[in-house]
């Protein structure tokens, strides 16, 4: 899949491009920063991309993946307006065994994703929801344990996309929603 067009209505795509405050040069000079925090801080728009979410997956998921640490501020809530459950996919070492495990590459080095498998039953449809497909190591992880677990990848939803750092490509053959597209 390449990244065309975002998946969602432009009223969505509109509402989060508004609430998104762009940081040049942070963590590091010469980088982009695009902060969600207006978004998550207007009560109002907050619950807009809830619903306007919750209206492209009611129906089609049995639970949300939320992926630490921003992820799950996405997932909790749309969880509840589907009123299915969240999974909770985090960085090695923050959830008690037992545990199933991914590791992926970053720029430099390697990091872990990891899920307890008995939190996904037997073909459950789930849908993997983060802030960011940026280079898509951590969604490719998501994915695998996902599957491991049982469960079946329904979408992976991701409010901003930074389609230059190719992260589209690394979930070939998965259905991926893009609220916002850079």
């Amino acid at each position: 899949m390449t990244a065309s067009a975002p998946s969602f209505p432009a009223e969505l795509t509109d509402l989060v491009r508004e609430h998104v405050r762009e940081i040049p040069d942070f963590p590091a000079p010469g980088v982009l920063f695009r902060d969600i925090t207006p978004l998550l801080a207007d009560g109002p728009a907050f619950e807009g991309l809830v619903q306007g979410l919750a209206e492209k997956y009611r129906g089609r998921v049995d639970a949300v993946a939320g992926l630490e640490s921003r992820g799950f501020i996405l997932a909790a809530p749309l969880a509840i307006e589907l009123g299915v459950g969240m999974i909770t996919v985090r960085k090695a070492g923050r959830l008690p065994g037992p545990v199933i495990g991914v590791d992926y590459a970053l720029e430099y080095g390697t990091a872990r994703m990891e899920l307890r498998p008995e939190t996904i039953q037997e073909g459950q449809r789930v849908l993997v929801i983060d802030d960011v497909l940026a280079t898509g190591g951590t969604g490719a992880a998501a994915i695998e344990l996902v599957e491991r677990s049982g469960g079946e990848v329904v979408a992976l939803a991701m409010l901003l996309e930074l389609a230059a750092l190719g992260g589209r490509r690394k979930l070939d053959g998965y259905r991926v929603d893009s609220v916002l597209i850079y």
